[in-house]
């Protein structure tokens, strides 16, 4: 198929890329760079299926009216988003500008084209989890932050167009995702993060109290996961989510880590507001639709990460 990926010069985007030309597609990349790096793509380009990266923005109606007229996409992967919390406190403009008026452009061509759109969400709209059932997808939600509400007005407009138009859509809540090629600094994960200290010799700085839990899926689950959204009817009008199924506090991630209690520190917290103190993940519903579940297990992730940090020179 002629597939488009939105961010796909991202972390997680890079993944999804190098699912789908594994897979024999053909794909094409549109990217701003202002989170992604080109780098990522380096060894991509040898695919057969890998037809251009394109550097610019989904704000670029024309662009993107150029790109759909000449390909034909038969899917949208639209992950291109600014997805730093601190960054939409800041700067909310920003953030819904890409994130929602963003959307919009894209799904005004899709709708144009008849190309189905895979929309990446987050699990951050989602209120705290209260139980150990986890979080499905009619847990109530709870934007706090405008990164999180920029994300739900998106989804409302990528299922309006479902409902309205006859558009295949499907919204898609990945939890917490780490692994190789999540940047290492102050804009990673927070597993990058610590990782990256620990190699370094660094202490190991948590925000607030570290209570707060986090389910933390590994990055290729999660490009499966994505990937398989795009090729499936079954989830075509729903919100579906994906994550490990099982929650960590951040001080023992932090400890799994590093194993020195010595070197955890705790420092005040950036945006205490928009903190949400437990995430953990119901996948049923992607069980059911799409037979998919996570492989890696969280151990088997960190060393994974761990080793790709180290030799990528990332320390």
């Amino acid at each position: 198929m002629n597939i488009l990926l939105t961010g796909g010069a991202g972390f997680i985007g890079r993944w999804v890329a190098k699912r789908l030309l594994e897979d024999g597609h053909q794909v094409w990349i549109v990217d701003d760079l202002s989170n992604g790096r080109e780098e990522n793509l380096s060894e991509l380009v040898e695919y057969s299926g890998f037809k251009e990266f394109i550097r610019g923005s989904i704000l670029d109606e024309v662009l993107l009216e150029r790109l759909f007229k000449e390909h034909s996409f038969e899917i949208c992967y639209h992950l291109g988003a600014s997805i730093n919390v601190q960054d939409s406190i800041d700067d909310p403009r920003t953030t819904f500008n890409n994130d929602t008026v963003g959307t919009f452009a894209v799904l005004e061509q899709c709708r144009k084209h008849q190309t189905k759109v895979v929309f990446m969400s987050t699990c951050m709209v989602y209120d705290r989890c209260s139980d150990d059932q986890g979080i499905n997808e009619l847990h109530p939600t709870k934007p706090a932050s405008p990164y999180a509400g920029a994300k739900v007005a998106a989804e409302n407009m990528v299922l309006s167009y479902y409902f309205a138009y006859g558009l295949p859509t499907v919204v898609i809540r990945p939890f917490n995702t780490y692994g190789p090629f999540q940047k290492t600094g102050g804009e990673g994960g927070v597993v990058a993060i610590f990782i990256k200290n620990h190699l370094e010799g660094k202490d190991l700085n948590i925000y607030g109290e570290g209570t707060q839990t986090r389910d933390l899926l590994y990055v290729e689950d999660c490009a499966r996961f994505v990937v398989e959204a795009g090729f499936s009817d079954r989830v075509n009008g729903q919100i579906v989510n994906a994550g490990l199924g099982q929650d960590i506090s951040v001080n023992d991630l932090a400890f799994l880590i590093s194993g020195d209690q010595s070197r955890i520190k705790h420092v005040e917290h950036i945006h205490p507001q928009s903190e949400i103190q437990k995430l953990l993940c119901n996948s049923a519903k992607a069980k059911e639709l799409l037979g998919w579940e996570p492989r890696i297990n969280l151990e088997e992730g960190i060393r994974r990460t761990t080793v790709w940090i180290r030799e990528s020179g990332m320390i």
